[in-house]
């Protein structure tokens, strides 16, 4: 090894337990291998909304660096589920700062479009929580009715650290329904909508093997997730014996790298060091939030806070009270 040879970062304490805390739905969803599949979905049913497309093809960063690019996505979402919570609100924040200069015009409106717009921010949230659920529930072993219930509550609390109001975030797998129901007349697809939804279940080889084995990997489950009305307007359809194969094999791939990484340290040993190990396979942004989540450290505070108590102590706000004292 080089004498110089820079070493990585040492991983700060956790202050809190977050907004969610140990047994919480929220970890046991979001830290779940299904999570990853999950993923691939939200990030492939954004398109249908016009507004993040145009987006998404002006800024042109998942065909510059896909894998960089939901890496960051992921950890992001990762973050508000299982961080402590001042790295929760430090990480909305710097999230928001970018999305503020993502602005542009819709081309086939002609409206103008803001990442930060709250509709667009509550299909990004609802299309992100119902996909891990409904992954963890094909493909892992899934919630309790009452977990359920209290994982919707916590959808809720984590649309505060976005722009979308809260009130209008389902609050159950019925009003999830409604939600799709009343947006389904404005989604739409596009040639640069295809274009992306396309391009995230199929990689191409020259960015890399990993964003391209990865991505047809995980495709063909997360599409069997989705209804056939998603499927046909997105025009990536597959056969149904292709659904019918892919639970099991999936199942047993879930269950081969640890099936339910267990977020209260219950996990102990060989099973533990595995799952800190499985991590490489991840990019590093989200490899790094949950190798830091897996660690088997209490955090300083043994508590958790809700998102306004942590904005108040730790949000830009509170950083400009700070330097004027």
């Amino acid at each position: 090894m080089a004498a110089h040879a820079r070493q990585p970062e040492p991983m700060p304490r956790r202050l809190d337990y977050g907004f969610f805390g140990p047994g919480s739905p929220s970890w046991k969803v979001w830290t779940n291998p299904t999570a990853l599949i999950g993923f691939q979905r939200a990030v492939v049913l954004e398109h249908f909304d016009p507004f993040l497309t145009a987006a998404v093809a002006d800024s042109r960063g998942i065909y510059n660096d896909p894998y960089g690019r939901l890496d960051r996505t992921l950890a992001y979402f990762l973050t508000v589920a299982v961080a402590d919570s001042r790295t929760a609100i430090e990480a909305s924040d710097f999230l928001m700062r970018v999305h503020a200069k993502a602005t542009g015009v819709e081309p086939i409106s002609g409206q103008r479009y803001s990442a930060n717009n709250p509709t667009s921010q509550l299909w990004i949230h609802v299309t992100g929580w119902h996909s891990v659920l409904k992954c963890y529930e094909m493909y892992g072993p899934g919630l309790s009715p009452e977990e359920e219930d209290r994982f919707w509550a916590e959808c809720v609390i984590a649309a505060e650290l976005q722009t979308c109001k809260p009130a209008d975030v389902p609050r159950s797998r019925e009003e999830v329904r409604e939600y799709y129901a009343s947006v389904r007349p404005r989604l739409c697809t596009s040639e640069r909508a295809n274009e992306g939804m396309h391009y995230l279940l199929h990689v191409p080889w020259e960015k890399g093997i990993r964003a391209w084995g990865g991505s047809r990997i995980v495709a063909p489950a997360a599409i069997a997730t989705l209804p056939k009305w998603m499927r046909k307007l997105g025009g990536f359809d597959q056969f149904a014996v292709l659904d019918k194969a892919i639970v099991p094999a999936a199942k047993l791939a879930v269950k081969a790298i640890g099936s339910q990484i267990r977020p209260d340290a219950e996990a102990k040993g060989p099973l533990r060091k595995g799952m800190l190990a499985a991590t490489g396979l991840l990019g590093p942004a989200t490899s790094r939030m949950l190798a830091m989540h897996l660690r088997d450290e209490p955090p300083v505070r043994a508590e958790t806070l809700t998102p306004a108590q942590a904005r108040a102590l730790y949000g830009k706000g509170a950083h400009a009270q700070m330097a004027a004292q």
